[in-house]
């Protein structure tokens, strides 16, 4: 099969038959063998309904429905699951990612070898306060901090090899960081491509200005992850000891100090007296409690259990 197409989804029942039109369009002019798998994360509108009776016209269109709303990331990780095509395109459902794009995204994984690759809405019709700015601060944050040169992270339109899909674990919200978990992973061909985007035609947009909030704090998590997330002792034993280690010399030092002045015969003070001392052993305390909590890290690492963060209701043509 040539092409699996993942469509997560949320409330976007008058889109879906549109989409679907597109889509055939595209794949029939090109002659590819496709799947298009639509993940409902859990949507109030019918929009479930609306996938069943397009997988009852077209046998190529396969459906997941959740039993609530999960989240971006935990519908991807279905679909990735079940998509059997050489080539994964994920986009979203509201029409902003054209359907047109598609043979140009395959062309570069089949013939250009990428690994994986990003669309880039260079030119974007959303609020410019609300969503661009705040956007174009992010992604240049992600830049700098994951060292993937993309310009647009959160673009939803994008290609991947189906063995980079099955090699990476999205969880959490980090669908935003797929292509630096595919980094991370060892896939290092990634590309971009200028994408048309499309203003929204119906309905409203699911993600408010608190998306890049939480993209800021998931990419402090992503790092930490990826540098120490196999090793947390690595981090928190090393600051532990650091710690530990320039509280327990500095108590010696206050009490040498104390001596010497004693044998000298100078005035002192109480070693409770001095507010070094007090430092000193609140270092001491704080960084047995970092190396306590990368112990314990290394220990949940060890015996956790991979629970189930999603639940499937029912499926079509799956």
């Amino acid at each position: 099969m040539n092409l699996s197409i993942i469509i997560p989804l949320l409330n976007e029942k008058e889109s879906l038959p549109e989409l679907h039109q597109w889509i055939l369009k595209v794949m029939h002019e090109n002659n590819y063998s496709y799947e298009i798998i639509f993940i409902d994360d859990g949507s109030t509108d019918h929009s479930w309904e609306t996938i069943q009776e397009l997988s009852q016209k077209d046998a190529n269109v396969k459906g997941i429905k959740f039993f609530r709303n999960y989240g971006k990331s935990q519908a991807l990780h279905a679909g990735f699951a079940k998509a059997k095509g050489d080539v994964v395109i994920t986009m979203d459902a509201d029409l902003q990612d054209s359907p047109e794009e598609i043979p140009q995204l395959f062309n570069m994984i089949t013939q250009e070898n990428y690994d994986l690759v990003s669309g880039w809405k260079k030119k974007r019709y959303d609020h410019v306060v609300t969503k661009n700015l705040p956007s174009k601060l992010f992604n240049w944050a992600a830049r700098k901090t994951s060292g993937v040169y993309l310009n647009d992270f959160n673009c939803g339109l994008k290609a991947y090899k189906n063995l980079v899909i099955k090699n990476i674990e999205v969880s959490g919200e980090m669908h935003r960081y797929i292509p630096v978990l595919a980094k991370n992973a060892g896939f290092s061909k990634i590309g971009e491509k200028v994408v048309k985007h499309q203003a929204r035609k119906y309905g409203e947009s699911k993600f408010g200005i608190d998306r890049f909030i939480n993209g800021f704090l998931d990419l402090i998590t992503i790092w930490f992850i990826s540098k120490y997330g196999k090793r947390p002792m690595h981090f928190f034993g090393a600051l532990g000891v650091i710690m530990f280690v320039l509280g327990f010399l500095s108590t010696g030092f206050i009490i040498l100090f104390k001596m010497i002045k004693l044998y000298s015969g100078f005035h002192t003070i109480l070693v409770t007296q001095n507010p070094l001392f007090y430092i000193a052993i609140t270092s001491m305390i704080i960084g047995s409690q970092l190396f306590v909590a990368g112990f314990l890290g290394e220990i949940i690492l060890r015996t956790k259990n991979n629970e189930e963060r999603y639940k499937i209701a029912t499926e079509v043509n799956l």
